[in-house]
């Protein structure tokens, strides 16, 4: 499984720890991928897809087709 979302694209970002004597080591900040379980009631059944958190919070306002829709996004491109 890829860390990046389905929705929204975001993938893991890349930095350094620098320390107080400037030393610096690299360092990697995962987005917070969930995977979540949504009943679809236009299709009538359960999707399994990896979402952001802050996909899952447009998702549970909007409704997942009507994102899906204002994204432009297919349901056979997210689905698990």
């Amino acid at each position: 499984m890829a860390r990046k979302c389905a929705f929204t694209g975001k993938s893991p970002l890349v930095g350094n720890n620098v320390s107080h004597a400037h030393n610096k080591t690299k360092k990697r900040q995962l987005p917070n991928i969930q995977n979540k379980r949504i009943y679809v009631s236009e299709l009538g059944r359960f999707v399994h897809i990896h979402l952001s958190t802050r996909a899952l919070r447009s998702v549970s306002k909007l409704g997942l087709m009507a994102y899906m829709a204002q994204n432009n996004i297919q349901l056979k491109d997210i689905e698990v």
